[in-house]
């Protein structure tokens, strides 16, 4: 699980959806991409809008995740 992605999401007091909808994914590949079950390793266009969008290094996804 990416518990620091949600994190930095819930600190911004966002949603799952309105991440979802502002970087064109479905709110359930999103939500997947956080509980670490799709996405590893993380397409990298897709981590660079998700980090983005929340203001961080798109680079945590690779750095951070250990198959997950």
């Amino acid at each position: 699980m990416r518990e620091w992605l949600c994190g930095i999401r819930k600190k911004q007091g966002k949603s799952q959806y309105v991440v979802a909808r502002e970087i064109g994914v479905s709110q359930s590949y999103y939500a997947a991409i956080e509980l670490g079950t799709r996405g590893n390793p993380l397409n990298v266009d897709v981590a660079k809008k998700i980090a983005a969008n929340l203001g961080f290094d798109w680079q945590r996804f690779y750095e951070d995740d250990e198959g997950g």
